[in-house]
């Protein structure tokens, strides 16, 4: 059914495992039409009560976008790239079943944005958080300056976006963007028992607060800015370097052209 996908529905939850571990879980055209087929299932049946969202194996959640996919796209094939993200993620945040990230190792670049979207996020110790694309001569695309804004706030966002700093779960904590640290062995338990407990409120009240919580000071026109934005970059000579040296595992020598 799914090639980078595993699903399991169990008591009333759909746990999405990003099943990629030989390429740090990384997000492709494929990961992203399937994560949106697993998504529209949680909305359509009736058994599904909530979500998780993980990463296989105990390196990664998500290590970011698939780079390989960007090198040869123009400004409005990127542009078509971030909006399909985008796209996936929306439905993510404004499912009407609580889904959740389970942070299990490096959530970086679009890894970052997936949890974002997320309605929470728990993590293991040995998580890691961080929007990196600075470094790739690029800015996220897939949301990530929204919703790292509003839940770390603008001086936090802007220090992150613009130093491509990694963080550790704790930081990401005190940070707001995650809400409790687990071990590694407990996380998928310790996420399970929230979402037994959210199952036992109403879940018409429950989709309410999902609807009120993300219409507060939400806008869509800084996800349209991001998206051009991200187009313009992929016109750069910074963002080929940046790609390149990332693919040759090289340090990127930009010029700022």
């Amino acid at each position: 059914m799914y090639n980078t996908l595993l699903v399991l529905v169990e008591d009333g939850i759909c746990t999405i495992v990003i099943n990629r571990p030989d390429k740090m879980n990384a997000l492709n055209k494929e990961v992203f039409n399937e994560l949106e087929k697993a998504i529209d299932e949680v909305y359509r049946s009736p058994e599904i009560r909530s979500a998780i969202i993980t990463g296989a194996g105990s390196k990664a959640f998500v290590a970011g976008a698939d780079i390989s996919e960007f090198l040869e796209l123009k400004a409005d094939q990127s542009a078509a790239l971030a909006k399909r993200g985008q796209v996936v993620f929306d439905k993510i945040e404004n499912s009407p079943k609580p889904i959740v990230a389970a942070v299990n190792g490096f959530a970086l670049g679009g890894g970052c944005e997936l949890s974002l979207a997320c309605h929470f996020i728990y993590a293991s110790e040995n998580a890691k958080f961080g929007q990196p694309e600075v470094n790739l001569g690029l800015i996220p695309g897939y949301g990530g300056t929204q919703r790292l804004t509003q839940v770390a706030g603008r001086n936090r966002a802007m220090e992150l976006l613009m130093t491509g700093k990694v963080i550790t779960a704790r930081e990401a904590m005190q940070y707001g963007i995650v809400n409790e640290v687990t071990t590694a062995e407990e996380l998928l338990s310790k996420v399970k028992d929230v979402l037994m407990l959210v199952h036992s409120k109403a879940p018409v009240a429950v989709a309410k607060v999902i609807e009120c919580v993300n219409n507060f000071d939400h806008t869509q026109e800084g996800y349209d800015f991001e998206i051009k934005k991200f187009g313009e970059c992929f016109q750069t000579e910074d963002m080929k370097e940046g790609a390149s040296a990332f693919l040759e595992k090289r340090k990127a020598n930009f010029k700022g052209k």
